[in-house]
């Protein structure tokens, strides 16, 4: 009998085999993302109707005890269904009390993830922006958390700026919402002021981790970028570019406290950027200049004589506490194919 691996294939096999296997995988990650908004949608619905006795009837610790060890009693192969789980599940469902939990951001998110989210108490406003940006941005379990514990949310958008005044209002406000401050960099695992040329050496040797702190939709173009202008050498520190935005972002790297006249060179960067590498489907080049400190009063008198759009961040190398960093996941929990199937019995 002929082994089908010795078969002469027809023309076109191979395509049709990629596009079966994409098919397959589509298929399957629909599937699965359908089972796991159900499941939500079931952990909610056990959590609200838990909750309103709660409120009505004064359903105590030994009550719910009792109810998961019925539940678990009529289905002994599902998990999810301790008593400790159930007390989440009442949590959840008062923290998105506005139901059908369905139209709710935390819906598409895996268990694991909103245990997360309930654990930290971050308030309903925070809760509700960080289940959005999970979901958005496709984060992990762990990334989650970790953004979290590094107030990344909380620091997005909060560089001043004169975006308002150089952008229009939709630029400004998408600009805005990536310039934080301060920017954290205890990643780089740094603990005194380096010289500038080290640390952006220290910025490119963890790259990857540079460009989470800057933020989603960002792309690295290069370092020490060189401009020729009229036989003066110019080199700008760091240039990325913005892949949603659509453009450039000249970053500029001082260690000491903000200086008024940093803001001039950052403007002849910009310039330069716009004149010499911006396309016209580009959006206008904005800077950010990143410095060890600096005085809120200078910067605004700075920002307000500025011709180009820029913002003033800080940087830290404030590390997270130790407790913190215990309750990070380690490795060998992170290859959990799905947060949703691990069993959280006591």
């Amino acid at each position: 009998m002929t082994d089908a691996r010795d078969l002469a294939l027809p023309t076109g096999y191979s395509d049709l085999l990629g596009d079966l296997q994409d098919r397959v995988r589509a298929t399957r990650t629909k599937a699965l993302r359908t089972v796991n908004t159900q499941l939500i949608e079931l952990y909610w619905s056990i959590g609200q109707a838990v909750r309103v006795q709660q409120e009505q009837q004064g359903w105590g610790s030994q009550v719910i005890r009792r109810l998961s060890e019925d539940l678990r009693k009529e289905f002994p192969d599902m998990k999810g269904l301790s008593a400790r789980n159930i007390q989440y599940m009442t949590t959840f469902a008062g923290t998105w009390a506005e139901g059908p939990i369905a139209q709710q951001p935390a819906a598409p998110l895996p268990w694991g993830h909103i245990m997360v989210l309930l654990d930290k108490k971050l308030g309903p406003a925070a809760t509700h922006s960080y289940a959005a940006a999970a979901v958005e941005y496709g984060w992990s379990r762990n990334v989650l958390l970790n953004m979290i514990m590094n107030k990344t949310l909380e620091r997005t958008g909060a560089a001043p700026s004169n975006f308002a005044q150089q952008l229009a209002a939709q630029d400004s406000e998408l600009a805005q919402q990536v310039a934080k401050d301060p920017y954290n960099f205890e990643f780089l695992g740094l603990s005194r002021e380096v010289a500038e040329r080290d640390l952006e050496q220290a910025l490119m040797d963890r790259i990857t981790d540079t460009l989470r702190e800057m933020g989603p939709g960002f792309a690295f173009v290069g370092r020490q970028v060189h401009f020729d202008v009229g036989g003066d050498d110019f080199y700008l520190d760091l240039l990325f570019f913005h892949v949603e935005q659509l453009r450039y972002y000249v970053i500029e790297l001082k260690t000491g406290k903000f200086q008024p006249e940093y803001a001039g060179k950052l403007n002849f960067y910009i310039a330069l950027v716009d004149d010499r590498l911006r396309r016209e489907a580009h959006a206008d080049t904005v800077g950010i200049l990143i410095c060890g400190s600096k005085n809120e009063h200078t910067v605004r008198y700075s920002l307000g004589r500025a011709t180009s759009p820029m913002a003033v961040a800080s940087y830290t190398y404030d590390a997270l506490p130790a407790e913190v960093r215990n309750e990070l996941p380690d490795a060998g929990r992170l290859t959990a194919a799905l947060d949703w199937t691990e069993d959280t019995e006591d």
